[in-house]
């Protein structure tokens, strides 16, 4: 696995510029394109296609080395890529501990149009195999457990089984890891998180070199209306602009803190693919580039957890993740199957150093 060259991503719009236009992507807020006669090869209507759209979808494309389609969130690009791929009769398996919302729609909507919903934990994901599984819906690491699947394993059992996988890819970003140069089938992700990075945007995105996917994809976007504000294709194409130093900064300021934090006396647990003895270590060794910007800590009580977070001042008491800002909350607020005093902490762009302090005198004052 490489990065893609993020250096030539920077530059994909300039080098096509013609003298005299601008450099940053113009921001084109219209509904209705001027279009005498046929209207063929043009812009016809704002559902269908808009010029912002098409240069943020390139830089993606760039980005996940695949074509692209972009949603106005990330439950809008799984839900494409769910209802683009499956049907009456169909059979789809999900991590049982993943995000849960996408649990909700399967459960609650899927299920309601004839498709059977199967559900495993991401650490046995592959016990039972994936015969007579139309779709193998992944996430790794899982959110917000950070359990992590074999990717390329689970793609080449899926595919000799008959299904596709699609695979969740938000925590990680394509600088983190690049699920379909793996064998996935369809990569979604909520590019509200890391890829946007600034907290003042929904959107997300598909990708997949399967290009009759991709069809059903854009034709589901096409029909459902299910389309990004242009606005927001611009906010999100700027803060892709940032995002390998974003990132990079993110990834090493977690590893710092990791470690700091596996030897604080308040903490009960910790997870982070980075520490050697995490359980994902393995996995996201041979799979990853880097070992992302979420961790978790365990504190001995709800109380504690709440205090911890709500008296930090380097600590945002947010759900989402992502930011330049850090940011942490107990997921079990939300009814994720996890420790009332287990903390989600998403590590933003400030200096490590004020991080630590900051994370430190919280942690000893409880």
């Amino acid at each position: 696995m490489t990065n893609p060259k993020t250096g030539e991503m920077l530059h994909l719009r300039g080098n096509a510029l013609s003298k005299g236009e601008p450099v940053a992507l113009p921001l084109t807020q219209s509904s209705m394109y001027h279009l005498p006669g046929a209207p063929d090869g043009h812009p016809t209507y704002g559902r269908v296609d808009n010029p912002t759209w098409v240069h943020l979808e390139h830089v993606l494309a760039h980005l996940e080395n695949a074509p692209c389609l972009t949603f106005p969130s990330g439950m809008g690009a799984i839900s494409a890529a769910l209802f683009a791929t499956v049907k009456a009769g169909s059979r789809i398996l999900t991590p049982a501990d993943g995000y849960y919302v996408t649990r909700l729609l399967a459960d609650r909507f899927l299920s309601n149009l004839g498709v059977s919903v199967t559900k495993r934990p991401t650490t046995a994901f592959d016990h039972g195999g994936f015969e007579g599984f139309d779709v193998v819906f992944l996430e790794s690491p899982s959110n917000p457990g950070l359990d992590m699947m074999d990717l390329p394993a689970i793609a080449s059992a899926v595919r000799a089984a008959g299904g596709i996988t699609i695979a969740d890819n938000t925590t990680m970003t394509p600088l983190g890891q690049r699920p379909l140069d793996m064998g996935i089938d369809v990569v979604v992700a909520s590019d509200t998180k890391a890829m946007g990075g600034h907290s003042d945007l929904l959107m997300g995105h598909v990708a997949s070199r399967d290009e009759k996917i991709m069809e059903r994809v854009e034709e589901w976007r096409r029909v459902s209306g299910a389309i990004p504000g242009p606005h927001e294709a611009w906010l999100l194409h700027r803060g892709l602009e940032t995002l390998d130093v974003r990132f990079d900064r993110m990834c090493s300021s977690a590893q710092v803190l990791a470690e700091r934090l596996a030897d604080h006396l308040a903490v009960k647990a910790i997870r982070y693919p980075g520490l050697r003895g995490d359980p994902s270590h393995a996995l996201a060794k041979a799979q990853t580039t880097r070992f992302g910007f979420l961790l978790s800590v365990t504190l001995d009580s709800e109380e504690k957890a709440e205090s911890f977070i709500n008296t930090c001042p380097l600590l945002r008491p947010a759900t989402s993740f992502g930011g330049v800002h850090s940011s942490a909350e107990r997921r079990a607020r939300w009814g994720d199957d996890v420790d009332p005093g287990f903390v989600r902490l998403s590590v933003g762009c400030e200096p490590v150093e004020e991080l630590w302090q900051a994370f430190e005198a919280s942690l000893d004052a409880l």
